[in-house]
């Protein structure tokens, strides 16, 4: 039976909070930024601090990573048949339009001597160079080449400098109340505790070890319905979309909470704050329904000849 997505009819936005703790213990260690270090901020209610323990950038990359096949170099078995550009390097190396930080703006896809996907993404979208630009026939193409970037998002800039689409999913997580939990160690040298430089590895080198405990963290996802619907590209395309976003985040919450050695998270509760009514489905009805909807998408001829195109980066 299809997935019931009638409750999110007619609805902006799907909201969804999903309860975390640590799958050990109670530390755990937030992201850090160059020159800034871990993102900690007053909690709204002036009750103790919050912590940013993943920021947009990278939940989107670990949804994105639970849907790669990384040994077969393809989608997992659910999803394959979507469109998707592979890169070959000359050396037997390989990326591709899913797992590359800027999709299909990656260099290894529009820079390099081989140009045939540039080609036809120029001759796709020449009619948007100059003038309005069209966000409809923009989601129709990228569809044809990269289904994962009208989730994720995509900015074109290497083709005409403004054709860009925002993220239709994002995520990030937080940890309220709470508090740095400093402890240290040592790098122990067994052979001459003195030796220098500890530069380059010699001697005993203490250092020291910065991690957190909270109240209560939280997973947010934030799926903007509003904004498929705007794509104009049909209730089948609508459905995968929705289908593929949904089954992101059960896979993340499944397989992908690992965020770091130090911060391994358990799934403690998922709940819907909006609309009401709508109850997030479980992977295996996700799994279930996703091979029928990119059949029904790809036999209306939406990914092109082959949802499958490659190209070879030569600098």
């Amino acid at each position: 039976m299809p997935l019931d997505l009638t409750p999110l009819q007619g609805a902006p936005r799907l909201l969804i909070e999903a309860d975390l703790k640590p799958i050990q213990g109670a530390r755990f260690q937030p992201t850090g930024f160059p020159n800034l270090g871990h993102a900690t901020y007053a909690s709204p209610d002036g009750a103790g601090h919050t912590v940013l323990i993943e920021s947009a950038q990278s939940v989107a990359n670990r949804l994105e990573a639970v849907c790669w096949d990384s040994v077969e170099d393809d989608w997992i078995p659910a999803l394959r048949g979507l469109s998707v550009v592979k890169v070959l390097f000359e050396d037997g190396a390989r990326t591709n339009s899913v797992l590359e930080a800027h999709r299909l703006n990656s260099p290894y896809i529009l820079d390099g001597k081989d140009t045939s996907i540039l080609k036809e993404l120029k001759k796709s979208l020449q009619s948007m160079e100059k003038g309005p630009v069209d966000p409809s026939q923009l989601a129709r193409v990228i569809l044809r080449f990269d289904t994962n970037a009208l989730i994720h998002g995509v900015f074109l800039e290497k083709i005409a400098g403004r054709l860009r689409l925002p993220r239709s999913l994002s995520a990030f997580i937080e940890a309220e109340g709470a508090t740095e939990a400093t402890s240290g160690g040592v790098k122990n040298d067994i052979v001459d505790p003195g030796a220098k430089p500890a530069s380059k590895g010699f001697g005993n080198v203490p250092f020291p070890r910065s991690e957190w405990v909270a109240e209560r963290i939280t997973a947010y996802f934030n799926l903007d319905l509003q904004q498929i619907r705007a794509f104009g590209l049909g209730p089948k395309v609508e459905n995968l979309l929705i289908t593929l976003a949904l089954f992101k985040i059960r896979a993340f919450l499944s397989d992908g909470l690992r965020l770091r050695t130090a911060c391994d998270l358990d799934l403690s509760g998922v709940t819907v704050t909006r609309p009401e009514g709508f109850t997030l489905p479980a992977t295996e009805e996700l799994e279930a329904q996703l091979p029928g909807l990119i059949t029904r998408v790809r036999d209306e001829g939406l990914f092109g000849d082959s949802p499958v195109r490659t190209v070879t980066y030569r600098k």
